[in-house]
């Protein structure tokens, strides 16, 4: 006796490898395939779950919801990103161009880092277990958020922030979130 199953399923190796297909092609069809989504965009900063880094001020949920528009780096002193960013982060910092806020990914060497490198944060803390990151929803550091006067999320950054990335996205990104906040007040998802 023959088995009736056997050309139906022959149909649906083909047929599950044009759906594929389609959805990929689908997914390069986006605005910016490099783009990863991120939930947090249009949301209020995450709850902070982090420990003090030496003697530096810690960060805390109300600096970041406090007025003006800041950006929140995730960065690690074993990070080759992050040492490539660095430099522009201080010279940033020198210039009084924003506030950044800085979390240590779970780094043991991060005063040491910043003692020898500079230290561009106006408050910066420690991620021991990496909590926040994922309450953030990073991919991997460096990452960097916008994060507008009313505390929420406006942009979001993944890798190094070079002079040129500084200038045609961040800088950009901060104006609109300074503009955003000025005119639009609380964005949804606010809590």
């Amino acid at each position: 006796m023959q088995d009736k199953r056997k050309p139906w399923i022959l149909y649906l190796v083909p047929v599950v490898f044009f759906a594929l297909a389609g959805v990929f092609i689908f997914g390069l069809g986006r605005e910016n395939p490099d783009d990863l989504p991120s939930m947090l965009v249009g949301r209020a900063t995450p709850a902070l779950t982090l420990s003090e880094l030496g003697d530096y001020p810690m960060i805390t949920q109300e600096a970041l919801r406090a007025p003006g528009v800041k950006l929140v780096n995730f960065w690690a002193s074993w990070c080759v990103g992050c040492r490539i960013e660095h430099p522009v982060l201080v010279e940033m910092a020198r210039k009084g161009a924003g506030k950044i806020y800085g979390v240590d990914y779970k780094d043991d060497k991060g005063i040491k880092y910043l003692t020898e490198k500079g230290n561009p944060y106006v408050a910066v803390s420690q991620d021991r277990k990496g909590r926040t990151a994922i309450d953030w929803g990073v991919y991997g550091i460096p990452e960097t958020f916008v994060v507008n006067g009313d505390g929420v999320v406006t942009h979001r950054h993944i890798g190094a922030i070079t002079p040129e990335v500084m200038r045609d996205i961040i800088m950009p990104e901060m104006a609109r979130a300074e503009a955003g906040a000025a005119l639009d007040g609380p964005v949804a998802g606010e809590s």
